[in-house]
């Protein structure tokens, strides 16, 4: 396992989720600074999610590790604050498991297709990255959960932005699964 800068990052991505989990459970923080600090700590993860991308190729320390990795982290870091959303009541219980089960579902089918000889067939799409757009606002929006400048309703557009993303979500599974059924009857 190669311990490279950036595969050091990825895996801080991966080691905020307990963090970003147990916020909400430290009773002496108000509701408010809980809100606050998880929606922190959450943008700081997107931030690296970039982060480690960019320090791979300007380093040139590309690995088979961190190209495995930083999905996973993606993943486990919206896994885990869809969590906590559901938890607190702010997402709908079928959104999260839309959302959650599409990427186990996906990352499944990306695993037999690569077996396959087949990955470029379900490489990432244009609908897929719409949705983690829809998802990636969503979800600091949903932490936040206040009004922001007074003005804006955190929760409201965090809402609508989190259904948006389970109906691309779904959409987004429908296409990468038609993307492989020609490979269904297909013995490896």
């Amino acid at each position: 396992m190669p311990l490279n800068i950036p595969n050091l990052v990825t895996l801080s991505r991966i080691i905020l989720i307990p963090l970003l989990i147990g916020i909400f459970y430290l009773p002496w923080l108000s509701a408010e600074t809980q809100n606050i600090t998880a929606t922190g700590v959450f943008i700081f993860a997107g931030i690296t999610d970039w982060l480690d991308g960019y320090l791979a190729r300007r380093l040139n320390q590309m690995s088979a590790f961190g190209a495995f990795l930083d999905p996973v982290a993606d993943k486990l870091i919206v896994a885990g604050a869809l969590v906590v959303l559901l938890q607190l009541g702010r997402v709908d219980a079928l959104v999260g498991l839309i959302i959650i089960g599409r990427e186990i579902a996906i990352s499944a089918l990306r695993e037999w297709m690569a077996k396959m000889g087949q990955s470029a067939s379900v490489a990432v799409a244009f609908i897929g990255k719409l949705k983690t757009v829809a998802q990636m606002v969503a979800i600091p929006l949903l932490l936040f959960h206040e009004r922001l400048f007074g003005m804006l309703d955190c929760q409201w557009l965090g809402t609508v932005l989190i259904n948006v993303a389970a109906v691309l979500t779904v959409i987004s599974m429908l296409y990468y699964l038609r993307k492989a059924l020609p490979y269904a009857s297909v013995r490896g």
